[in-house]
């Protein structure tokens, strides 16, 4: 590089475009806006996928599939040598403490341990989940896992389970009629149609 190159391009007034000055210059009548109106404004509040009012493409295809993403738990890993690290020996691991010296991200977070380094501390994990491998090398070296509740699990097909109800309701009443057919030899649903029947005429 050198001196009398640094400003080299660099335009110090730069020259400013006029616009809306003729059909001579290209940019006369609208101005290179393309159209007067709404659109032409500055600010213009019309959105890019705004079609005129008819029905627009992000409402005219099919929508298939669901995603789970954002009511799915957020599960973060913790290894065994990463708490020896951080942790001094003989304390508490729980989420809030996981959190304070940066091996997760939030408490709130569903943890697990993993792992199966040997051990040569005892630790108390409270944690969500726990590694076959990571519980064995805990219990090993003298230390505990205590596996904290999680969520209350989803509800699902509510009305699926109403109608596994009423047709089990209708079967149990089936069968109860069964028995007093069996018991009485008569039915008593078809007699009160009967005399029902009888008494209409």
């Amino acid at each position: 590089m050198n001196i009398n190159t640094v400003n080299q391009g660099v335009l110090k007034h730069a020259r400013v475009d006029r616009v809306g000055r003729g059909p001579g210059s290209g940019n006369g009548k609208t101005a290179g806006r393309g159209m007067n109106g709404q659109r032409s404004r500055a600010g213009s509040p019309v959105s890019p996928l705004f079609e005129g009012g008819q029905l627009p493409l992000s409402r005219r295809i099919p929508k298939r599939g669901f995603n789970n993403k954002r009511f799915a738990d957020v599960v973060e890993s913790v290894a065994l040598k990463n708490v020896v690290r951080k942790i001094e020996a003989g304390a508490d691991v729980t989420p809030e403490v996981l959190e304070s010296v940066g091996l997760i991200a939030s408490a709130k977070s569903v943890v697990k341990l993993i792992g199966s380094d040997d051990l040569s501390v005892a630790y108390k994990f409270k944690v969500h989940r726990v590694s076959e491998g990571a519980k064995a090398a805990v219990e090993k070296a003298g230390g505990s896992v205590e596996i904290l509740p999680g969520k209350n699990p989803v509800v699902k097909n509510k009305m699926g389970s109403r109608k596994a109800k009423r047709v089990e309701e209708k079967l149990a009443r089936v069968e109860r009629m069964k028995a007093e057919i069996k018991k009485t030899g008569v039915n008593l649903q078809k007699k009160g149609k009967k005399d029902a029947a009888k008494k209409a005429k």
